[in-house]
Formats: C-alpha cells, structure tokens, sequence
C-alpha cells in the first residue's frame, strides 16, 4: 500500500520555565494506506504529542514529518477524534456534521445527502435531528467520528475516544470502527488498553516512558471480517498477542 506519513528523526520536547522537557523522540515511523497502527505506552510516552504533531497542530522541535508529501496541516487531509466529542451542543446531530463539511468547503447542495450518508455509516441514521444533550455518550462519539470523516480525510487520528464510555459501549464501537483503516486511508489510534490495542490493530507501536521512542513495531495478523467479536478476543492467538503487547509495556516502566 502506498505510503501516507513519514516521520524521520522526530524529537519534540515542551518548553517550561525550568527549561525544556523531551516528550518524544527520536522517532522514525512510515504510515501506510489500509494501516491502522495503535500506539500504548505508559502515561507521559508522548503518545498524544504524537497525534498533535501528526495533526500538524504542533511542529517537532527537530526532525521531518510529512503526510501525503508535505508537512500536515490541520483540516486538510487528516481528521481528528478527541476523548471527548467536543460537538456544538446549540446544534443538531446532523448539524453538528453540516458545519464541518461547510469547514470542508463541500458545495452546499451537497451536504444533505452527505450528512445523511456519513451518519448513516455510524449508526445512527435515524438521529440526525436530535440535541446533543438527547442522546448517549457512545452516540456523541459516533458523532464525532462521522465529524471527522467529513473531509474524507486520508488519515484519521484518534485520542483516546472510548476511555469515558462503559465496557459494553466502548467494545460495539471498536468493533465498528475497525474497518476505518481500509481503502487509502490510514487511522492512527492513542490507547492504555492492551486489549483494545490488540483488537483493533493491525499494527502496535509501544512507545517507552519519556520521551517516547519505539519499543516494540508489531504487525498484528488476526482476522478483520467474517469472525465474531467474542471468538476472536477468545482465540489463543489473541492471548499470546496480548501477552507480548503487555510485556513490552511493563518493561518500559521497569
């Protein structure tokens, strides 16, 4: 599959008072359409300043980065999913997707139709002229998600987006969301779940305590259509997935 991002001796370190803080890096990572690359590590690897740098809201303090071959720049060619929605409470569901597909300069005529079919590819069809505050917690996400899809975008980064959500919620979004990686586009996906990295995954990146640097590049070849959910996560190749994820995790905080 062709190559979308590519990061090449990236380091970013934060600035503070009492001089500057390494969050990340070294780095180098290459990002291909169809992957769907999960990142874990401990709390403070530099896993969120990954997806900001990757979203091009934050420039490396040294090193390359380039999607699609240029630099990232924010709303063009990436979409981002935050841990919270973060959705215009004051607007519909549909509404909510309508103002980013105007931010995408999608030619008005266009949007309904568009609306309709993104909500549509995250269930929730039937929802469009609900308030935000009318609906649950997993269905403001798929919002968020269907937000972020707006633009087509060729890269789809996502923070954390089922940590507030109970365990039933957030096991029927990962199961939905697997299939977002495929065609030309890649996702990049920020999580301290072992479990949820393993499920969703087609590759994991273990990234070490501060600054984050790749402990582990791990290709995951389980099936991704045509078995169920709960056989899969049952499965022995899963545990031994499992167990080597969690082992490269530990060792970065031993």
């Amino acid at each position: 599959m062709p190559e979308l991002v590519d990061l090449r001796a990236v380091e970013h370190a934060y600035r503070t008072k009492a001089g500057p803080v390494p969050a990340l890096g070294p780095l180098d990572l290459r990002v291909a359409a169809g992957e769907f690359v999960v990142v874990v590590g401990p709390s403070g690897s530099g896993k969120s300043t990954l997806l900001r740098v990757l979203a091009g809201f934050e420039r490396p303090s040294t090193g390359d980065i380039t999607l699609l071959g240029h630099p990232p720049v924010p709303g063009r060619d990436v979409g981002v999913v935050f841990q919270q929605p973060r959705l215009f409470p004051w607007r519909t569901v549909a509404g909510n997707i309508g103002a980013a597909l105007r931010w995408a300069d999608v030619p008005k005529p266009n949007r309904p139709a568009r609306t309709a079919e993104l909500l549509s590819s995250v269930g929730l069809g039937d929802l469009g002229t609900r308030r935000i505050w009318e609906i649950s917690g997993g269905q403001q996400q798929r919002v968020a998600i269907a937000r972020a899809l707006a633009a087509q975008p060729r890269l789809l980064l996502m923070d954390e987006p089922f940590a507030a959500l109970d365990a039933l919620t957030r096991e029927r979004l990962q199961e939905d969301v697997r299939s977002l990686a495929e065609g030309d586009r890649a996702v990049v996906f920020v999580t301290h779940s072992v479990d949820e990295a393993v499920f969703l995954g087609t590759r994991i990146i273990v990234l070490t305590d501060r600054p984050g640097r790749i402990a582990l590049d791990l290709p995951i070849d389980l099936p991704r259509h045509a078995v169920p959910a709960d056989e899969l996560r049952g499965s022995p190749q899963y545990a031994a997935l499992r167990g080597e994820v969690a082992a490269a995790v530990r060792a970065t905080v031993s």
